[in-house]
């Protein structure tokens, strides 16, 4: 089958929020103390055969591109590396200076995965969960590998 990228459209608003609910528990993200919902995100889907099987959403400001989410529902066929690379670009062609995300302390595969697509980690927001539990009461105490979930970890891209 093909997968093709395409950019987000107003037409997939009411996918994106079940996507989001779907994949990520409610349909808005909570990060760095910032609500997100799909009303406010640009962002790139892959499909096949008329499924959505990988996601990203950004948002641009200024000199910044801030990766909002990433999902891939097909591993190891490079639709997260590919949908990071399409986002770089859109970055760049908006003048931006990096492009950076932020994960938390318990997302081991997602620190690396960044890692070795260029991205460096630049800071730790001690205890940001906690606060981000207030605007999300459903974010677990516990997070993968059974490690407590604490942290917010920014990571960037320099352009």
């Amino acid at each position: 089958m093909t997968i093709a990228v395409r950019l987000l459209e107003p037409q997939d608003l009411s996918q994106l929020h079940s996507f989001w609910r779907q994949r990520w528990g409610d349909d808005f993200i909570v990060v760095h103390g910032a609500c997100y919902r799909p009303e406010d995100v640009n962002g790139f889907v892959a499909v096949e055969a008329g499924r959505w099987i990988g996601l990203i959403t950004y948002v641009l400001r200024q000199a910044e591109c801030e990766i909002v989410s990433l999902d891939s529902l097909r591993e190891g066929l490079g639709l997260g590396s590919s949908l990071i690379e399409k986002v770089v670009a859109e970055a760049r062609q908006a003048g931006c200076k990096r492009v950076f995300l932020i994960s938390t302390n318990d997302n081991l595969e997602a620190l690396g995965f960044y890692q070795r697509r260029g991205f460096e980690l630049v800071k730790v927001n001690r205890a940001a969960v906690q606060h981000a539990r207030q605007l999300k009461p459903a974010i677990p105490l516990i997070g993968m590998h059974g490690i407590p979930l604490r942290d917010e970890i920014e990571m960037e891209r320099r352009l």
